[in-house]
C-alpha cells in the first residue's frame, strides 16, 4: 500500500479484511514519504508480518511485491507508478489517474511497456447499483447527477471536478457509447483556492444531454443518479445502492402499475415501477477482488487505465470550460471581495 493517508488507510484496511477472509492475498508492507505515519498504519498490522517504508525504492529493494495500490496525491501518480511498474510490480492508482494527460499517456505507456496489470480507482464501477443498471441500458437520452459533500480538508489539491465529479463522469461515459460533442461549466471557489461547487452542462454527439452538479460545500450528502431513456426513467442511489426503474407500457403489461397523484394519462397506458435487484458489496472490496483477479489471471482489468484517461480528458475540458466562464464574470475578484479574504 503506497500512501497511508485517508484512502490508503481503507484499501489496507480491506486487503487485511480479504486476507483473513481467506483470499489469497498479504498486505505485505505499507509505504508513505512521512515514515511515522506509514510505521502507524502497518502497527495495526504488525502481528501479521506488515512492514513500512518511507521509500518506494526501499520496497523494491524488499523484493517479493507483486501488486500495489497507489494512493498518494495525484502530482505523484507518475513518479510512483513507474518505479513500481519498473520493478515489474502491478499496480491499481487511484483517481483521478493524472493531473494532465501526457502523463495518463506514459502510464498507459509504461504499462504496455513492462507488462504490468494497471488498473485505475473509478470505485463507483463497482458500486451494486451501478452493476444492476448495465444491463437496463437501452438509449440513454437525458442525465441528472448530483454529488455534494460537506467540506473537508481532503482531496484539496484539486478541484471538486477532478476530485468528486469525475466519478459521475466515468460512469456517464461507460453508459454512452458516443463521444462528448460540448461541454459548458460554471465552478466556483468557496472555501478553498480550487473550484469547490461546479455545474456542467455535456452533449453528446448522440444527442445525449447529461447534467452534472458537483459540490463538496453542501449541508447534506447526495450521491444519485437518473437518467431517461425511450419509455423508462432510472433512478440510481449510490449511497443506498438501490435502482428504481420506472417504465410507460399498455395496460396488462407485466409488472405493478400506478397513477402517480394529480397525473393523467393516456388511455390505455400505465407507468410500472420495479426496483431492481441488487447484491449489497462494499464498492471498495469489490474494487480491490477485481483488482486480485486481473493480476493473477493476467487479464485486461475491468477499468484499464485508458478509462482512467479518457474521463480526465473530459474533465480537463470541463475545468477550462470553468476558467473561460470565470473570466466573463471575474471570479477571482469575486473571491477576493468575500468576507475573510
Amino acid at each position: 500500500m503506497v500512501g497511508a493517508g485517508a484512502f490508503g488507510r481503507n484499501h489496507a484496511r480491506v486487503f487485511h479484511e480479504l486476507e483473513k477472509s481467506g483470499e489469497a492475498v498479504h498486505l505485505a508492507a505499507i509505504v508513505d514519504i512521512q515514515p511515522d505515519r506509514a510505521a502507524a498504519l502497518a502497527k495495526d498490522y504488525e502481528q501479521f508480518g506488515t512492514q513500512s517504508f518511507a521509500l518506494v525504492k526501499e520496497l523494491v529493494q524488499r523484493g517479493g511485491i507483486h501488486a500495489a495500490s497507489v494512493a498518494v496525491p495525484t502530482v505523484q501518480h507518475l513518479e510512483v507508478a513507474r518505479a513500481l511498474m519498473s520493478a515489474g510490480v502491478d499496480v491499481l492508482i487511484e483517481k483521478p489517474l493524472a493531473t494532465n494527460l501526457a502523463e495518463a499517456d506514459e502510464l498507459i505507456r509504461l504499462a504496455q511497456q513492462h507488462g504490468r496489470i494497471a488498473q485505475v480507482g473509478h470505485l463507483e464501477r463497482f458500486n451494486p447499483a451501478v452493476r444492476a443498471t448495465l444491463p437496463l441500458i437501452t438509449k440513454p437520452m437525458f442525465f441528472e447527477v448530483h454529488r455534494l459533500s460537506v467540506f473537508s480538508a481532503r482531496a484539496l489539491d484539486v478541484d471538486v471536478v477532478l476530485d468528486l465529479m469525475i466519478h459521475d463522469l466515468d460512469i456517464v461515459l461507460s453508459f454512452v457509447s458516443s463521444p462528448v460533442k460540448e461541454v459548458r461549466a460554471v465552478g466556483l471557489p468557496i472555501l478553498s483556492s480550487k473550484v469547490d461547487i461546479a455545474n456542467v452542462r455535456m452533449e453528446f454527439d448522440s444527442g445525449c444531454v447529461a447534467n452534472f452538479t458537483a459540490s463538496r460545500v453542501s449541508t447534506e450528502r447526495v450521491r444519485k443518479l437518473r437518467f431517461f431513456q425511450p419509455q423508462q426513467y432510472v433512478s440510481l442511489d449510490y449511497t443506498r445502492q438501490d435502482v428504481l426503474l420506472f417504465t410507460v407500457g399498455e395496460e396488462g403489461s407485466q409488472g405493478a402499475g400506478f397513477v402517480p397523484p394529480g397525473l393523467s394519462l393516456p388511455s390505455g397506458l400505465q407507468i410500472r415501477v420495479n426496483k431492481v435487484q441488487t447484491s449489497p458489496e462494499e464498492p471498495l472490496k469489490a474494487e480491490l477482488k477485481s483488482f486480485l483477479d486481473a493480476v493473477r489471471t493476467r487479464r485486461k482489468p475491468l477499468v484499464p487505465l485508458e478509462d482512467g484517461r479518457r474521463a480526465l480528458a473530459v474533465a480537463l475540458d470541463i475545468l477550462n470550460a470553468v476558467r473561460e466562464h470565470g473570466r466573463k464574470i471575474d471570479v477571482e475578484g469575486l473571491h477576493r471581495m468575500a468576507p475573510g479574504s
